[in-house]
């Protein structure tokens, strides 16, 4: 194949190099990528045929112009939450193959998508959206403690906070309600009180293609810092029965079919309570935290390919060749407002499960454990491959041993005298 042979795909955004490299690794040797980005290419630039400024990524019309300049978008992608819903309005003002402007509006909006799924018959928490505390406090009384409060907009379980009575819910409100992100959408009613939904918790990557959806990776999800959600690890074994599991699989289709979303890719959040999975949220967009990565290498099938192949409107490729267990590991700060020194990993005697040592914070960098450093305070991680879940936990375990985070806290007095442990709770 030919480098102009190769179908041209619009990238709108391009996430963290930490999270998202793998990607174009996977993508660009079969397609030909033309970035919209703010700034300027450094790690993306070998892998892009093309990129464009485009100083605002939620601007359509912009983004059109630049798509009709090109020749022939053959499809676009984008993995970035912020802006799953423009990319949506434009693919479809372009004609493309995509999810759909309202399924993806729904998914961005969790009280959409439990409008809809409740419509639809299918199985979630009991969710009432609510404008204050005292609203909050009715709900509750109503659906019965422990409940969950969780902002309408966001994702990766922030701002999302389990109660158990009143008086925590008064004392968690504001930690529902104020927390944001760039880009999260305002509604002037903005939080869910939802029923808690007992049992494991699991995520599914899904290719869609014609409605049809296909499950791709399913990942069970490692919660710490509790009330709070936090996800410091992510599990795939690529023969987990899960994957083939009737019911998983019908909840899913349902899912989609109730939202109407058409082609491209989801990530759906669910819990396996006694009575069987609930829907928690659905995501218009692969997961993120490096999930579709350890799908591939649980199971040889590439979510990035498969992404971008229903970008396209072809029919993606996904069929298994192994299967294996894959994590990852996420390793925080002890302190909140500890200013980095130094974070490193000591490899030696490390075993060869260990796949990935990456440092996310640089020195001088000031961080937090959550709640206050949710998904954003994290110091570094480590992913793992094993032909086991107990060989690919015990090379995590031993990458959390090699891990030595040094710091201050930011009003300069030492912590502790020692260097800091930066292993999840």
């Amino acid at each position: 194949m030919t480098t102009m042979a190769k179908p041209l795909l619009l990238l709108v955004g391009t996430g963290s190099k930490d999270y998202r490299r793998y990607l174009l690794d996977a993508i660009s040797p079969y397609y030909r990528l033309h970035l919209l980005s703010p700034h300027e290419p450094t790690w993306e630039a070998p892998y892009l045929f093309g990129w464009t400024a485009t100083p605002d990524l939620t601007d359509e019309a912009a983004m059109a112009a630049t798509a009709k300049g090109l020749d022939g978008v053959d499809g676009v992608l984008c993995w970035d939450e912020a802006y799953v819903l423009p990319v949506a309005r434009l693919t479809a003002a372009l004609g493309l193959p995509g999810g759909g402007p309202d399924a993806v509006a729904a998914c961005r909006d969790k009280h959409g998508t439990r409008t809809l799924l409740a419509a639809a018959g299918v199985p979630q928490p009991r969710s009432t959206l609510v404008a204050d505390v005292d609203e909050a406090l009715a709900a509750a009384a109503e659906i019965g403690y422990p409940v969950v409060l969780k902002p309408r907009a966001l994702a990766a379980s922030l701002g999302v906070v389990r109660v158990d009575d009143p008086a925590a819910l008064a004392a968690q409100w504001a930690f529902a309600h104020d927390t944001t992100v760039p880009g999260a959408p305002s509604y002037d009613v903005s939080v869910l009180v939802e029923q808690y939904a007992d049992g494991p918790e699991i995520s599914v990557d899904a290719v869609v293609h014609h409605g049809t959806v296909t499950p791709l990776v399913l990942a069970r999800k490692q919660l710490g810092y509790p009330p709070y959600f936090e996800e410091v690890g992510h599990l795939v074994d690529g023969a987990d029965p899960l994957l083939a599991d009737e019911r998983v699989r019908r909840v899913l289709q349902d899912t989609h079919t109730a939202l109407g979303f058409a082609d491209g890719v989801t990530h759906t959040e669910l819990r396996l309570t006694p009575s069987g999975p609930m829907v928690i949220e659905v995501n218009a967009r692969l997961g993120g935290d490096l999930i579709p990565y350890l799908g591939m290498l649980a199971t040889g099938v590439d979510p990035g390919l498969a992404a971008a192949a229903v970008a396209g409107g072809v029919e993606p490729e996904v069929a298994t060749d192994r299967a294996r267990v894959a994590g990852v590991r996420y390793f925080y700060a002890d302190a909140d407002d500890t200013v980095i020194e130094t974070v490193q990993f000591s490899e030696c005697d490390l075993p060869d499960e260990v796949d990935r040592l990456v440092t996310l914070a640089a020195p001088g960098a000031v961080v937090s454990p959550p709640p206050k450093g949710a998904t954003f305070g994290r110091v570094a991680l480590a992913t793992a491959v094993a032909a086991s879940t107990e060989r690919c936990l015990a090379a995590l375990d031993a990458a959390g041993k090699a891990l030595r985070i040094a710091g201050q806290p930011l009003a300069g007095r030492p912590l502790t005298g020692r260097p800091l442990t930066g292993r999840p709770r």
